[in-house]
């Protein structure tokens, strides 16, 4: 088991899979940070040096992830419900936001609509 930014990885699973675990690391910040840190798009999280470790995981101390991450989408949606916007009215009734069709297709944009924007 390796430890990285405070969660253990198997030393089997990729180190492309293993960052995108992480809240807020998609592909493309992924493979960026490898690229950064020279390490191989198909290379495991046990052939990695503790010298790698410790600059990828120092690196990451650096970004703003996870319940962070979270907090700041929480807090910008607050922001548009208190502003009053037409954004923030849509969000405060769970309805799409980005302009999506309504009429017929409102059950799929209410279900993805509900992910802990209320508050």
């Amino acid at each position: 088991m390796v430890l990285i930014f405070g969660v253990n990885f198997p030393e089997s699973q990729l180190v492309s899979r293993s960052l995108r675990t992480f809240y807020g690391l998609g592909p493309q910040l992924t493979t960026s940070l490898m690229a950064k840190f020279h390490i191989h798009k198909t290379a495991k999280v046990g052939v990695l040096g503790e010298k790698q470790i410790n600059s990828l995981a120092a690196e990451l101390s650096g970004m703003t992830l996870e319940n962070d991450l979270r907090r700041q989408l929480v807090d910008n949606i607050k922001r548009l419900r208190d502003m009053g916007t037409y954004r923030g009215r849509r969000h405060a009734m769970g309805l799409p936001v980005r302009g999506q069709r309504t009429r017929t297709q409102i059950m799929n944009a209410r279900k993805f609509n509900r992910i802990e924007r209320r508050g």
